[in-house]
């Protein structure tokens, strides 16, 4: 049946999608498609069945038989890096993709593709855009539907994923999320809808641009450091500083505190109320933690909107994480750590990317 369902998705898109572009084979740009596994690579007992399916169940080499017009676009090779539902993303595979993407610019690659799950694809995404070390385009695509699914929206999306990998409209524009015909830069970026297609957004600040007819067009950029003009380095490195996340609410207990600091955290970030309010008997143990040299981040739960340093801050020796939300906020914390533990160098790292 997965073999049935494989062929009819390839033949769909082969008679919907748009030609190709008129290049010999040896013209069009060289795009690696690192899979990863989630959605995107899932299979489910049915074409109805759109939730409770087996994230991570086909091979990249699958995921690529289904959309043959791929040979259209760009010459293609494929990686499977891991194949896992992105709920058990880890660093460790973090470290892995940056450094094979790095070694894949270091030679002829004109762009990476990586095939990831939606759940933590905002924070992949995120961390590429901190350790690539090149303008050549990155770009994470998904899906919200299985490939065994009725209208599974894998196929077009991996498509648009590496015709955008393999422009050169998209060089210099830092880690890309492409989904949906959207393009959406890393930073901004995060997961809306736990089932909706168009579940991507970056709502203050908008899309970068669309897929329009199998072509990236671009109506902004992001100003913040990334990719080429990064200063993280990670070729190096087998582990990442520990940073935990402490969500805040009305009258909240010290337990869930205390237990992140009975693991001997390097870091803290808050996913605070407001403008990163902290509920004020959480704050003061985390002002004695930064005391002993645990960085605490103020970041926000509310979704949108800047963090904002106050007076406070600087008593308490917190550090505020801008417009990045909590589970981005703590990668730029983690390789923040890495290279520095002085609270003024962390501020600036974070006023910066």
């Amino acid at each position: 049946m997965k073999i049935c369902l494989l062929v009819c998705l390839a033949l769909s898109v082969f008679l919907l999608a748009a030609p190709g572009p008129a290049f010999s084979a040896e013209a069009l740009p060289k795009v690696s498609i690192l899979a990863t596994g989630g959605t995107i690579a899932g299979s489910g007992g049915s074409a109805t069945q759109l939730t409770g399916y087996k994230p991570g169940d086909l091979t990249a080499e699958q995921l690529i038989a289904a959309v043959p017009n791929l040979k259209d676009f760009a010459q293609i090779k494929a990686e499977q890096i891991a194949n896992i539902g992105s709920y058990d993303m880890t660093v460790d595979i973090w470290l892995k993709l940056a450094k094979r993407i790095n070694e894949l610019f270091a030679g002829d690659t004109d762009g990476v593709v990586v095939t990831h799950g939606t759940d933590t694809q905002e924070e992949t995404v995120y961390f590429l855009n901190l350790t690539v070390k090149s303008k050549k385009p990155v770009v994470t695509v998904g899906a919200m539907r299985p490939a065994t699914a009725m209208s599974a929206d894998g196929p077009l999306n991996l498509l648009q994923a590496v015709s955008v990998a393999g422009s050169k409209e998209s060089q210099g524009k830092g880690a890309l999320l492409v989904m949906n015909g959207e393009i959406n830069g890393a930073r901004e970026v995060t997961k809306t809808n736990t089932l909706q297609p168009e579940t991507f957004r970056s709502n203050d600040l908008g899309f970068l641009g669309y897929v329009v007819n199998n072509k990236p067009v671009f109506y902004r950029g992001s100003l913040r450091k990334h990719t080429s003009e990064s200063e993280f380095d990670v070729s190096s490195l087998t582990s990442l500083p520990k940073v935990e996340i402490l969500y805040t609410y009305v009258d909240a207990g010290p337990d869930a505190l205390n237990g992140i600091l009975a693991g001997n955290p390097a870091g803290i970030v808050v996913a605070g109320m407001g403008n990163g309010s902290i509920f004020t008997p959480q704050r003061k143990i985390l002002a004695e933690a930064a005391k002993k040299g645990i960085v605490v981040v103020r970041s926000s739960r509310t979704g949108t909107g800047m963090v904002t340093r106050v007076p406070a801050d600087d008593e308490a020796g917190f550090v505020t994480s801008d417009s990045l939300n909590a589970q981005k906020a703590r990668i730029l914390l983690m390789l923040a750590l890495a290279k520095t533990k002085n609270v003024k160098e962390i501020q600036r790292i974070f006023d910066t990317y």
